[in-house]
């Protein structure tokens, strides 16, 4: 499966738009990652317990979007992008999205 963030995919025509696809995953905070996080907050630098943290929810997130591209039978997705938002304090959801598409090689 090729995702990519830009809207065409060298040497490639999209022959069929097959549609919007998405995948998500909230992922909250954990006490353990907290006490660390904020001893790390003292002495500054990268928390890298929450990147690690969010590396996965995106991750999963992706996988998830693929995995929906696949079951329309796509073998593209084109113009995938992140977000994320705030759920509850200490949660957050991670959004990737993209158009799913079929390609054929460009003549």
């Amino acid at each position: 499966m090729i995702v990519a963030t830009t809207d065409e995919i060298e040497g490639r025509e999209i022959a069929e738009v097959l549609g919007l696809v998405r995948g998500n995953v909230i992922r909250a905070k954990h006490i353990g990652t907290d006490i660390i996080a904020a001893l790390r907050n003292l002495v500054g630098g990268e928390v890298r317990e929450y990147t690690k943290l969010m590396g996965e929810a995106r991750e999963q997130a992706t996988d998830r979007m693929i995995s929906e591209a696949r079951q329309k039978g796509a073998d593209a997705i084109v113009g995938m992008r992140f977000t994320t938002s705030m759920v509850m304090a200490g949660s957050a959801e991670i959004l990737a999205y993209g158009t799913a598409v079929r390609l054929i090689p460009k003549q």
